[in-house]
C-alpha cells in the first residue's frame, strides 16, 4: 500500500496521482487493487455509507484520492478500489497512547469513526486480488462503526484508567468526517474478518 510522504496536497499528489500514473505506464498486472480511503465521502454527520453513496470529499486528501480512483478504474488495467477506514494494529496504537498518557478527550457530540486492523487491511487486499469477479469498489472497514468517545472509554476501562473527560464544546470533525461505513459488500464477497470490531483488535494489543 503506497502512502504519502507527508500531510500536504503536494505529497498526496506525488504519491497517489503521479505515482499511480507512473505505475500504470510501466506495468500491466493482472489486477490492480488501488487502496483509497473513506475520506472520499467527507463528513456525513453520522449517516450510513456504502459503495453506492456518492463521494463528496471535503478535505484535500479525499479529493486527491477520489481523483486517483477515477484514474485507476478508467485505466486499461483491471482495477478494484478498496476504501479503507483508519488502520490500527501493532505500531499504530495512537488511541491507546492518548488514553494512557491522559491526552484523550471524548467529543462533546457523537463522532462516528471507522477502522480496520492492519492484518484485515492486508487480508482484504489479498482477497480482492484472488476474487474471480470483484465489484469495482469495496469499503474496507470492520463490522462496527463506533463513536470515538465510546472507543476511548472502552480502552480506558481495559487499561484500568479513569474514563477520559468529555469536551465541553463541539470539536472540529476528523479529516475523514463522521459516518457509519458498511462492510456488507466485502463480507458478502467471502471475506471473513480476523478482527470484526475494535474490541478484538485493541483488546489483543492491550493484552500483549
Amino acid at each position: 500500500m503506497p502512502s504519502a510522504g507527508g500531510s500536504t496536497p503536494e505529497a498526496y499528489e506525488a504519491a497517489y496521482l503521479s505515482g499511480l500514473r507512473n505505475l500504470l505506464a510501466v506495468v500491466a498486472p493482472g489486477r490492480l487493487v488501488f487502496v483509497s480511503s473513506t475520506a472520499v465521502y467527507g463528513d456525513r454527520q453520522g449517516a450510513w455509507t456504502d459503495e453506492e453513496t456518492q463521494p463528496k470529499p471535503d478535505h484535500f486528501s479525499g479529493r486527491i484520492l477520489f481523483e486517483a480512483e477515477k484514474i485507476a478504474l478508467g485505466s486499461a488495467v483491471p482495477a478494484v478500489v478498496l476504501r479503507l477506514g483508519g488502520i490500527y494494529g501493532p505500531g499504530r496504537d495512537r488511541l491507546i497512547r492518548e488514553v494512557a498518557e491522559g491526552r484523550a478527550t471524548r467529543p462533546a457530540e457523537p463522532l462516528f469513526t471507522n477502522r480496520i486492523h492492519r492484518d484485515d487491511a492486508a487480508g482484504a487486499i489479498a482477497h480482492l486480488l484472488a476474487l474471480e469477479r470483484p465489484e469495482p469498489i469495496y469499503l474496507g472497514v470492520d463490522s462496527e462503526p463506533a463513536d470515538l468517545g465510546a472507543v476511548y472509554a472502552w480502552i480506558a476501562a481495559r487499561l484500568a484508567l479513569p474514563e477520559p473527560a468529555r469536551a465541553s464544546t463541539p470539536e472540529g470533525r476528523l479529516a475523514r468526517g463522521s459516518k457509519r461505513c458498511s462492510n456488507a459488500r466485502l463480507v458478502a464477497s467471502g471475506y471473513r474478518f480476523a478482527y470484526p470490531t475494535f474490541r478484538e483488535g485493541y483488546g489483543e494489543m492491550i493484552a500483549g
